[in-house]
């Protein structure tokens, strides 16, 4: 019998290439074959280091599909539509067209070049739990959002209901920006918002993957169980099926922190990251920094290569003194 072939096809964001080469580890270690499917773009710009990574398991390769984008795009949050649509028409058609190849491949040489199990990013949105995965669209559909007969910024401390876990403190204001100023004829004119509603409505026959445990977020996964096929927590993977570091990065690590982080005592340093996709202006830097300082711990805040804040280029801002 073949052994199993999973293919794997995160959406194109470094927090959902970390946590699916994760998972493509878990399953290598069970023996399985697995394809991870990039995007042109980022295949290249991890270059050799996902080489290196393919070369440690026979059974481990990365191809890609186009994403639809020039070459030259930044690629930054405020594209985020345009990286959607281009994925929704020339990805998928490249999609499709890669799996029609493995299935002819398999028929031909009789092995395991057929995926037998498909796993993949159910959009483009970011969703760090299971409760934020479930409650966007499913709070349109119970009626909870928009907020009837709200507008602009009235309403924004009123409580949210129909998140399971939740309801005594997740207010209108902790919303995705894009939930928060909802008008009732403008439900579905965002188009990041409107990727989420058809998600999760697609999501209902969908078996769900979810990268967090059950004694961290129970109330959520249960309240999603009455609604999807199949819930599974399979998390932390990132401590369970630790990957190669530099395969999943889209940008070089930079170790020079590692010498202050060792010089600080045990559970002392604040870790700030904003993602790889946020955009901030100068005076939003200046506002999180004083609110660190004014907070007197030490901390470290990660970012990216290319932010630029007052004209210098950082990867990391670290700080111990108020005074810095």
């Amino acid at each position: 019998m073949a052994t199993a072939h999973v293919l794997v096809f995160p959406a194109p964001a470094q927090g959902h290439l970390n946590c699916f080469l994760h998972f493509a580890t878990a399953l290598l270690r069970a023996g399985l074959h697995v394809t991870f499917l990039h995007t042109h773009h980022n295949l290249r710009r991890l270059g050799a280091a996902a080489a290196a990574a393919a070369a440690i398991s026979p059974r481990l390769r990365f191809l890609s599909v186009p994403d639809g984008l020039p070459d030259d795009d930044p690629r930054r949050v405020d594209g985020l539509p345009e990286l959607m649509e281009g994925l929704r028409t020339t990805g998928s058609a490249a999609y499709r067209a890669l799996l029609a190849s493995l299935v002819v491949r398999a028929a031909a040489y009789g092995r395991a070049s057929s995926p037998t199990a498909y796993c993949r990013s159910p959009s483009t949105s970011p969703r760090s739990s299971a409760c934020r995965r479930s409650h966007s669209g499913r709070l349109i559909e119970l009626g909870e959002l928009p907020f009837p007969g709200r507008g602009g910024d009235d309403g924004l401390d009123e409580r949210v209901r129909g998140v399971p876990g939740m309801e005594s403190f997740l207010r209108r204001r902790d919303l995705p920006i894009q939930c928060r100023h909802l008008a009732a004829t403008t439900t579905h004119g965002d188009p990041l918002l409107t990727s989420v509603v058809a998600a999760t409505a697609h999501s209902r026959n969908a078996r769900e993957l979810l990268n967090t445990a059950i004694s961290l977020e129970h109330p959520a996964l249960t309240h999603l169980a009455r609604h999807m096929r199949d819930v599974f927590a399979i998390g932390p993977l990132h401590a369970m099926s630790p990957a190669p570091a530099a395969a999943t990065s889209l940008w070089r690590h930079d170790d020079g922190c590692m010498a202050w982080l060792d010089s600080q005592p045990n559970q002392s340093v604040v870790y700030v990251s904003l993602g790889s996709l946020t955009v901030i202006s100068h005076e939003q830097f200046t506002e999180l920094l004083s609110g660190l300082l004014a907070a007197g711990y030490p901390f470290l805040w990660v970012l990216r290569p290319d932010c630029e804040v007052s004209g210098r280029k950082l990867t990391y801002f670290r700080c111990t003194e108020r005074s810095c």
